[in-house]
């Protein structure tokens, strides 16, 4: 007889957040201070999940605050990008009730600190130390190690990676590489872990779309099957769904083992063309997990299409395993950071009003008190030492000021003004009713005139300013067209064109964008 003992289930998300602060725009509190710890709060508490991992936060630790790192109830895992500012950057939040065991920043080891480390890095021979430390360099990849209890009563590990995969740059051959070699270091690590015992979850944006039913338009793609990244995930991931078999690959996707057949299920969208609106997408984001766990454990893998606030949708899973919390962070926890912890002295610090001891106030009351005495003996000495003006009535005595307003006795007087009566006194006094409509037509005519006025500068204007001109309509709709500019680098780099206004969208489908298409002329 199998004892069965009740668990909770163990909920997952995994959500590129295309900036941690991009959300918050837009959003706007009385306390700006505790703004972004509530913006922060409240995506945590929609998205309801155990352990949330968020991809492009686009943040680097000069420009981490703590409101958006440390929230109540959760700790937090930030890895960052080391090259340049805003880009890339991947974090994790658990709940205190699935505090990890270990955590690691980076998947080849180099940014371990063999404290606290997930460890587990297989054979990484194929790649240079410089190798690793560029795939590294970009923030990534973040480890987290958690115990689970299944609902047999075993204690068992399980490791989440939360990837944000590099995107291949058509234009960028050797950003293709880059992507290929950081996929390859992804399964070592994969494999290396679950070499070792451990159950591994790869959740993130992967930036590819695997099969033609992930990808909107797969059918006009020319070698859609022949692409390295897809490939890749062919070799990773195993085409028998939730059957039980003959072991082929590790890992599972495990929202195709739910839905295998579900068209349309795409988790990212252009947002400049407005894509989402007719759900003109791909899915890139994954819930990976290995073949034993989604077999033995998965309840449910989800989208989130209906969370705005980035160009991905959050998506996830639910196990029937419980967490079971470490007794302490790892020390990656970012409120171990020295500037969160408190051990780093701000300058806040010191302008803070010490309490003084009462014999040092007593001296500094009696050095301020003989201090005055002093200044009171200089300032009399200072006076005793001045020269004393002359007695009153002196010829070369100081002259009051009131002496320069009395009239001179050399000037003779002045003949008396005489007072003239004022024009409204000499005419005939109005009526009431005259008085009101005089104002009247005097307000009528400063009126006229002030109108007359305002439309002659609007004609001086228009005639010197022509305004910009109509939009032209497409040729599809006959609807105003939008304005856009050229930003790939080539010969046509900063020329602006018209388009159809109209989100992108099926080809087949009459309220999408059409073809139209128009060059602007250069002004």
């Amino acid at each position: 007889m199998v004892l069965q003992f009740a668990v909770e289930m163990l909920r997952v998300v995994s959500w590129n957040i295309n900036g941690i602060r991009s959300p918050l725009q837009g959003m706007v509190y009385e306390e700006p201070s505790n703004c972004a710890a509530m913006a922060v709060e409240r995506i945590l508490d929609k998205l309801d999940a155990d352990i949330v991992c968020l991809q492009e936060t686009k943040v680097t630790r000069d420009v981490l605050t703590e409101p958006l790192a440390i929230i109540e109830g959760y700790n937090s895992y930030f890895s960052f990008s080391r090259n340049r500012s805003g880009y890339s950057g991947v974090a994790t939040f658990c709940k205190d009730s699935a505090t990890p065991m270990a955590a690691e920043e980076g998947l080849s080891g180099l940014l371990a600190t063999h404290n606290g480390d997930v460890g587990c890095y297989g054979n990484v021979d194929e790649f240079t130390q410089e190798e690793l430390r560029a795939l590294d360099s970009e923030g990534r990849a973040l480890l987290t190690q958690h115990k689970i209890r299944t609902w047999e009563g075993k204690e068992k590990t399980l490791t989440l990676i939360n990837v944000y995969c590099p995107h291949a740059d058509a234009g960028k051959p050797e950003r293709l590489s880059f992507k290929m070699r950081f996929y390859r270091l992804l399964q070592i690590r994969a494999e290396a872990l679950l070499a070792a015992g451990s159950h591994v979850i790869i959740l993130g944006d992967l930036n590819t779309a695997h099969r033609p039913i992930d990808h909107w338009d797969a059918v006009n793609l020319e070698c859609f099957e022949e692409d390295p990244g897809r490939k890749w995930m062919d070799g990773l991931l195993s085409n028998l769904g939730c059957q039980a078999g003959a072991h082929v690959r590790p890992f599972i996707d495990s929202y195709r083992c739910f839905q295998p057949k579900q068209e349309g299920a795409f988790t990212c969208w252009s947002a400049v063309s407005g894509a989402r609106h007719l759900n003109y997408g791909s899915r890139l984001d994954y819930v990976l997990g290995d073949r034993t766990l989604v077999i033995d454990t998965f309840q449910d893998s989800f989208r989130l299409p209906e969370v705005m606030g980035s160009d991905h949708c959050p998506v996830g899973a639910v196990l029937s395993v419980s967490s079971v919390p470490a007794k302490q962070c790892p020390p990656l926890c970012t409120r171990f950071l020295p500037e969160f912890a408190g051990t780093q002295l701000k300058i806040r610090r010191f302008l803070v009003r010490l309490k003084q001891d009462p014999v040092c106030k007593q001296s500094a009351l009696r050095l301020s008190k003989q201090t005055q005495v002093q200044m009171h003996q200089n300032k009399a000495r200072v006076r005793s030492t001045r020269p004393r003006p002359s007695q009153a009535g002196s010829s070369r005595g100081q002259k009051n000021l009131t002496s320069f307003f009395q009239p001179s006795s050399n000037c003779p007087q002045a003949s008396p003004i005489l007072e003239l009566p004022s024009v409204g006194a000499l005419m005939t006094p109005k009526t009431l009713e005259e008085e009101v409509m005089a104002k009247v037509v005097e307000g009528q005519a400063n009126a006229s005139e002030a109108k007359d006025e305002k439309e002659v500068r609007t004609s001086f204007w228009k005639s010197v300013l022509g305004g910009p001109l109509p939009m032209p309509l497409c040729g599809g709709h006959r609807e105003p067209c939008v304005m856009r500019t050229v930003k790939k680098p080539g010969p046509n780099l900063g020329r602006h064109f018209y388009m159809c206004a109209r989100p992108q969208g099926p080809p087949t489908d009459p309220s999408s964008r059409c073809n139209f298409f128009l060059w602007s002329r250069p002004s």
